[in-house]
């Protein structure tokens, strides 16, 4: 049995930034990791997730500035590029992309408001029937290269990785903590920091915490979702394909440029928040719904004419998600939980480990995320 000052247990976008974060400023830390950093049944795989700046809320667009300042200093320290800019488009009527404009001027973020017709004059690759909030300073973001990037600078600073290494039960002792996975393995932490995503249902109520704590956390929903790949009918038309978040009352939408995993031929489009409800991670199987794909190609043909209706790639991703889509980031008793990114928190990332250190340090969460804070959702 070994010791660390602080344990985090899950190695994907939230855990490792946790770790970076706690190693850079000098404490003791161990990662520890289910299988592999960023797994491929996790929430943090893959190489395209969307940066963005448009929320209906403030406090999350001043996070997204705040993000975007971390994820350069992360690509500083990383000595190479995580985020390949590409335009952020919002439309649609559920979209309301005036208000979204609004709020983005209040907080000074560069940003265009456009019309129908300029819109399609310059992506006409897309359907568009109304007005377009476009965010210049847009990105994907390679996830899996992210999770990576966060590993190696946590190992630099000290922290110890260890991989296959499932959290099975942690025990409360006179001096802190002890983790225990599977066959006996067992590891002595001052404080303990759980991002397990998905698995955080099957881990909550059996973790050492307040009994109020835990009857004020929010409802955890976990998603098999689907994603797709869609050729583009030319390569890159018109430059860069612009990242999208499209609502209108049938379906609400995210598109953006795939990443080396889909080999970058193509578009990746799903339905948010279009999958398979499920007890936790461990119910997921990996199979495509075929239902999905219908509904998916069908919005491809009618709303993005610039690709190829039929997918030649395709996935399933997790989304945990709370009722109002907002993160956690609280704890008690020497336990901070940081979950659940509720499908939008990739851009977050090396900031959501900047704040859970602080939590895990005896900082106080902003008001938004601590458990049974009143949330009316970004």
């Amino acid at each position: 049995m070994s010791g660390s000052q602080h344990l985090v247990v899950g190695a994907g976008l939230a855990g490792a930034a946790t770790a970076w974060r706690l190693a850079e400023r000098g404490h003791e830390v161990t990662l520890v990791e289910r299988t592999e950093p960023a797994a491929p049944d996790g929430s943090s795989h893959g190489s395209a997730r969307i940066f963005r700046y448009a929320y209906h809320e403030r406090d999350y667009v001043e996070l997204a500035v705040r993000a975007a300042a971390a994820f350069r200093e992360l690509e500083r320290l990383h000595g190479a590029p995580l985020l390949t800019p590409a335009p952020a488009l919002d439309h649609g009527p559920g979209r309301d992309p005036r208000a979204l404009a609004r709020v983005l001027q209040d907080v000074g973020v560069e940003h265009e408001l456009l019309g129908a017709a300029e819109a399609r004059a310059r992506w006409p690759q897309l359907v568009v029937d109304g007005e377009v909030l476009h965010q210049p300073s847009g990105a994907v973001i390679d996830a899996e290269g992210t999770v990576r990037a966060m590993v190696d600078l946590a190992r630099a600073a000290g922290a110890r990785v260890l991989t296959g290494w499932p959290l099975v039960h942690l025990e409360r002792t006179a001096t802190g903590f002890t983790a225990f996975s599977t066959a006996g393995r067992a590891l002595d932490a001052g404080h303990v920091v759980v991002a397990a995503g998905g698995w955080l249902p099957d881990l909550l109520g059996g973790l050492p915490l307040p009994a109020g704590f835990l009857a004020a956390f929010p409802a955890l929903h976990v998603l098999q979702e689907n994603a797709f790949h869609f050729p583009y009918r030319e390569q890159h038309p018109h430059g860069t394909w612009p990242t999208v978040i499209h609502e209108v009352p049938e379906i609400l939408v995210y598109a953006l440029p795939g990443g080396r995993d889909a080999g970058f031929r193509g578009q990746k489009v799903a339905e948010y928040a279009g999958g398979r409800p499920l007890a936790s991670a461990a119910g997921q199987s990996g199979a495509v719904d075929a239902a999905n794909r219908t509904r998916v190609s069908g919005y491809v043909r009618r709303y993005l004419p610039g690709l190829v209706p039929e997918p030649y790639a395709e996935t399933t991703c997790l989304f945990t998600s709370t009722p109002t889509e907002d993160f956690v980031v609280d704890g008690a008793d020497g336990i901070t939980v940081l979950s659940a990114c509720s499908g939008h928190g990739a851009k977050f990332a090396p900031l959501l480990g900047e704040i859970a250190a602080d939590v895990a340090t005896g900082g106080t969460p902003p008001q938004r995320f601590r458990v049974g804070a009143a949330r009316p959702g970004p």
